[in-house]
This record gives C-alpha cells, sequence and structure tokens, in this order.
C-alpha cells in the first residue's frame, strides 16, 4: 500500500508528539509530587481574565488541535482511506466497536449511580500516543496497519466530538448557539463563493469560537465546524486547507497537546491512591480501555468483514487488528478531556486521571508486546 506524503507527514509529527508527551507526563507527574508540588499546581490554577490557564488551555488551544483533526478527516474523506464506503467501512466498524464495548462496560459497573456520566472516557483513542507507540516497532509496521490505526483513531475522535456535543452538554443559550452557526453559514458562502483568504475564515472561527463558549455547547467544537468549510479544494499544496493543515502539525504536536499534557496531568498522588482503583468508575474506565477496546475493534470488524460489508486488507491480518485495538486502549488526551466535562468533584476527577494514565500505561504495553509477536512471528515466517 502506497501512503501519501501528507500521511507520512502526518504519521512522523504524531509519532514525535506520542514521544513528547509520554515525556511531559512524566515530567509533570514528578513535579506534582516533588517539594515544587503546591506552585506547580497553583501555576495551572492561576487565573487570567476570570478563568484559570488550564481552563484556557482546555476551552482555547484544543478548539485548534480539533481544527486539525478535522482537517485530517476532512483530507481522508476526500483522497485518503476514507474516499470510498469499501475503504472506509473497516475503521469506522472498528471505531463503533471501539467506542460502544467500552462505554457499555463502564455502564455496566456505573449505571444508576453518581458516577455513570463519565460512560464517554473509556470511548476515546489518543492518536499522538498510539502512533507514537506504533512507530517504536520500526520499519517491520505494514503500512495497511499504520492507515488502520490512524483512520481508526481519527474515527474515534470524531466520535468523541459527538459524544461531547450530544451528552456534556448542560445549559443551552440557543441566542449564542444561533449567532455560532450564522457565522458557520457566512464561512460556508465564503467556500461556495471560492474565497480563498485563509485569514477571513480565521477570523470568523474566533467569532464562532466566542458564541459556541457562550452557547453551553463546548466550544472546542467549533475547530471541526471549521474545517470542513475552510476550501479544500483539489487538496494541493496551494489550497488553504492544505496549508493550514501543514502548518498546525508541529505547533500542535510539540505544543498545544504537551501543555495539555502538563496542565492536566498535574495529579498529587497521594499514599491513599490505590483505595479508589476499586471504585466501580475507575474499574469501568481501565476495564473499558485495556479490555473493551480490542474486543470492540477486532469483533466489529470482524462482524462487518463477515457480513461483507468491509473488507480486510491483504497486508492487515487478524492478529494486526487486535494489535491496533490495544493501542486503541490509550484514551489519555480525550479521556483526560472527557473527564473534565463529565465531572466536578476533585476526587473522582483525579482518581479518574489515575484510572486513565493507568489503563494507558497497561494497554500501550501490551500492544508493544503483542505487535513485535505477532510482527516478529511474520518475519520468521517470510526467512
Amino acid at each position: 500500500m502506497k501512503l501519501t506524503k501528507t500521511f507520512k507527514a502526518f504519521f512522523k509529527s504524531e509519532k514525535s508528539g506520542g514521544l513528547i508527551l509520554l515525556f511531559v507526563t512524566i515530567l509533570s507527574l514528578f513535579l506534582a509530587n516533588s517539594t515544587f508540588q503546591n506552585d506547580y499546581i497553583a501555576f495551572w490554577e492561576t487565573n487570567i481574565g476570570h478563568h484559570s490557564i488550564t481552563h484556557w488551555i482546555n476551552d482555547g488551544l484544543m478548539t485548534i488541535f480539533f481544527l486539525l483533526i478535522g482537517l485530517e478527516l476532512e483530507r481522508e474523506i476526500y483522497q485518503g482511506e476514507l474516499t470510498s464506503i469499501k475503504n472506509a467501512s473497516l475503521p469506522i466498524f472498528g471505531a463503533l466497536g471501539g467506542m460502544l464495548v467500552p462505554a457499555g462496560i463502564f455502564l455496566l459497573l456505573n449505571f444508576g449511580t453518581a458516577t455513570q456520566n463519565g460512560a464517554g472516557i473509556p470511548m476515546a483513542t489518543d492518536i499522538a500516543f498510539a502512533i507514537g507507540i506504533l512507530s517504536l516497532l520500526g520499519n517491520k509496521v505494514p503500512s495497511s496497519l499504520k492507515v488502520f490505526l490512524t483512520a481508526l483513531a481519527v474515527i474515534d475522535d470524531l466520535g468523541a466530538i459527538v459524544v461531547i456535543a450530544l451528552f456534556y452538554t448542560t445549559t443551552i443559550s440557543f441566542l449564542n448557539l444561533a449567532l455560532a452557526f450564522a457565522v458557520l453559514g457566512i464561512l460556508f458562502i465564503f467556500n461556495r463563493m471560492k474565497v480563498h483568504n485563509l485569514y477571513l475564515y480565521l477570523i470568523g472561527g474566533v467569532i464562532m469560537w466566542y458564541f459556541m463558549l457562550n452557547s453551553g455547547v463546548h466550544a472546542t467544537i467549533t475547530g471541526v465546524l471549521l474545517a470542513f468549510v475552510i476550501p479544500f479544494g483539489d487538496g494541493g499544496k496551494k489550497t488553504s486547507s492544505y496549508k493550514l493543515q501543514h502548518f498546525l502539525h508541529k505547533p500542535v504536536a510539540f505544543f498545544i497537546l504537551p501543555l495539555f499534557a502538563l496542565a492536566n496531568t498535574c495529579i498529587a498522588i497521594n499514599s491513599d491512591w490505590h483505595e479508589g482503583l476499586s471504585h466501580p468508575n475507575t474499574l469501568g474506565i481501565i476495564i473499558g480501555l485495556v479490555v473493551g477496546k480490542p474486543l470492540g475493534i477486532a469483533l466489529f470488524a470482524f462482524l462487518g468483514v463477515t457480513l461483507g460489508i468491509c473488507t480486510l486488507p491483504k497486508e492487515l491480518k487478524w492478529s494486526y487488528v487486535i494489535g491496533a485495538g490495544m493501542l486503541g486502549g490509550i484514551g489519555f488526551t480525550m479521556s483526560i478531556f472527557i473527564t473534565l466535562l463529565a465531572f466536578k468533584e476533585p476526587e473522582v476527577i483525579t482518581f479518574s486521571k489515575i484510572a486513565i494514565l493507568l489503563a494507558s500505561f497497561i494497554a500501550g504495553l501490551l500492544g508493544f508486546i503483542y505487535l513485535k509477536f505477532s510482527l516478529s512471528k511474520k518475519q520468521i515466517k517470510h526467512t
């Protein structure tokens, strides 16, 4: 399978970004549990314009991350693996199973309790971390596996965005929501009129973000909506979509996501931290990510192929699909993001974050070992 230059650039940036995420997460946990603990945690809680630094990162800078995800998804639909239903159906089925099964496991343990709102937490996959772990396996990884995991993670993130919009919106200001969509409508008209001035769309995006922020719907949704009104054209290097996507890769991978990780993993771990692991909420997160993800992805992908809706690429073995499912259990960014929307109690948020970190570590380690063994087995067979 031949990979496009755009895909290679995206994979490379996410690979590097994943390794940086790992480093800053360890650094943040170290600082939050060192002699600098109070100053470090207080820094992220510092108010700027009536909101903490963490809030500005989560509601502001993360919108740019979602904009990049939207642009990547748009490119996959027009030129990549999602151009045809036949190609797109396997990662779509896999992503669907990877969302429904973990959410089902979580609800099985938490339905009717105060923490049932966290069902969206184990539904997410962290693209950067998942690709970062896959890249550690080197040149042995077939192109079909890289494409499957990337498409799966992108669709998964889109699903998480839909979940945020539908289930994590509380009070809605219909006036602000209408104004946000009015701006979106104007930008869509510009798109149809073939207006290619990127600054016009970005200014419109900032205005739309402001109205969305005050509407009650999470402001980061603006990023995805904006991506689909920016002119795609033929997808070439001179198009607005390509220029913005190419520009955003490095700032997102090397600045925005590391900042998000630093701000949201400054967790002071107490001596009794393990006691929270027996709570249905934390069990739901860990089992949902570590067991539910690979089970849901592999089961739904197999179901799709069996029914003749999907096709399994020649290079992509079922063992690789299971391995990709294991890496899909690395929730991190999106899981933490949904945690902050699902819960308000600091203690529940802290235990949820610990569960996410623990589950992501286990899923990443198991996925790496399993795929290393599977890919080595393939090499032995060919020699």
